[in-house]
Order: structure tokens, then sequence, then C-alpha cells
């Protein structure tokens, strides 16, 4: 053919009907995004990811300049179209911004979604196991650990332990070998409590989240595996998920 000419073809359009989640991922984070992958890639369920710039190193300055971001960031996943919920991507982020802030962020631009974020996640998990005393591990610095800790304890919660690798980046936190958090995870005393926090998006313990419960014989909740169960739950799916800890399988 040398001149042009197009086929007129006649698709059936068929709308989507799977619930949407947007997620909102700091742009230095490399590990939520792949763990909601792994572990809603057989459920009917659409996932769309936008990126909130931040700059390392972790504190509470530059977390509170997410807050910025916020609203525009929820706006461009999937402009105009309605999304189920908008999951915040950052645990100790939530606690220096506020929850309620970012969720009046989010629906100022997305007004019909339902808002989660790892930490009021993880609070709703800890509720729904009766986990009321826990260890709690971070890879965070000291003074984002105060942090963690009075929100915990805010929360009802009883902190018997609180252990952290005290890392400033999230390149470096994405990088903890799952070799070095299981035997770092077995010093941790787990004997007198209900189960384990590990909070932070970046830290890649859901591919080995399981296997540790099973040999300490705990209970683990993690920020990725809260956020993703919550975001599941409040949007109807309740499929039990194997492989991720008691909480997908509760």
């Amino acid at each position: 053919m040398t001149t042009f000419f197009q086929n007129d073809l006649r698709p059936d359009i068929i709308k989507t009907i799977n619930p949407r989640i947007g997620l909102i991922a700091l742009s230095t984070d490399f590990t939520i995004e792949q763990d909601y992958r792994n572990i809603c890639h057989q459920l009917p369920v659409d996932i769309f990811v936008n990126r909130i710039p931040f700059e390392n190193p972790l504190n509470q300055e530059n977390y509170l300049k997410m807050a910025l971001h916020i609203s525009d960031v929820s706006a461009q996943i999937l402009p105009s179209e309605d999304v189920d919920i908008i999951a915040y991507g950052c645990t100790s982020g939530t606690i220096a911004i506020g929850a309620e802030k970012i969720k009046e962020e989010v629906n100022n631009s997305k007004p019909n979604a339902k808002v989660t974020t790892p930490i009021t996640a993880a609070i709703k998990a800890f509720k729904h196991l009766g986990i009321k005393k826990i260890a709690v591990l971070t890879p965070y610095p000291k003074d984002v650990n105060v942090t963690v800790f009075n929100y915990l304890n805010e929360n009802n919660l009883t902190i018997d332990s609180f252990s952290s690798f005290n890392l400033e980046y999230d390149s470096d936190i994405a990088q903890v070998s799952l070799e070095s958090l299981q035997k770092e995870i077995a010093k941790i005393d787990l004997a007198n409590v209900d189960g384990l926090f590990v909070s932070c998006t970046a830290l890649k313990i859901v591919d080995v989240l399981d296997k540790i419960e099973k040999f300490q014989d705990t209970t683990i909740i993690s920020s990725n595996q809260a956020i993703i169960w919550d975001c599941l739950r409040s949007i109807g799916i309740d499929t039990k998920i194997k492989g991720y800890g008691k909480l997908f399988e509760s």
C-alpha cells in the first residue's frame, strides 16, 4: 500500500467494573508498589499509582512538606474519574501530618474516595485480631521513632519493646536483606506480647512475614500488609490470601 487507507473497525466498549485502588507512593519508595502488585495480582481489583515528592532524610520537616502535594497528587490518579479508595503510603509521614489532614487533602480532589494510611490500617488490624500488647520494629532514626511510640500509646496499645535499624534513607531501608530481617527479629523477645508491629512501607518484610510468624510463633502486622488489607476490606474484597501472614487469613 503506497497511499494511506484506514479500515474503520467497531470495538465493543465495556465499562470496567473492578473496584479501583489509588496508591500514593513516596517518590523515594522502592517497595510498596511491588507489595500491592504481589498480593493483589489475582484479585478483581484495579490499582493505580502516583508518586508524591519526598526528600530524604526521614524527619519531621520533610514529612510535613508532603502535605502541600497530597491534593494534586490525588487528582492525577485517573483525573476526573472516581476512585474507590486512596491509600497514602507513608507510616511515619501520616503520624507527622495527621490522618485527618491527609483525608481532607485527598478528598479535596477525590471527594468520593475512602482514605487509608499504613498506621490507621495497622490500628484497625490490631483491633481486628485482638492485639493489645506489642513489640515494635522500625528502620527509622530515633526522633521519628519517638513519634511512632507516642502515637501507638495514644491509641491504647501497650508497647513491650521498641527496636530500630536507625536508617535515614528509603534506599537503604529497601535494601535491608530478608536474611537480616529474620535474624534481627529473632533477637526480639516476643514471648509476652500479642504480636509484632513492623513499621515503614519501604521495608521489604511482606515476602518473609508468613515465614517469620510461623518460626517465631507470633503475629506480625506490617505497614504494607495492613494498608493493603484495609484497602481490600474497605472495598468489599474479603478473599483470604495465604502467604502474607495471619491478618490476610482472618
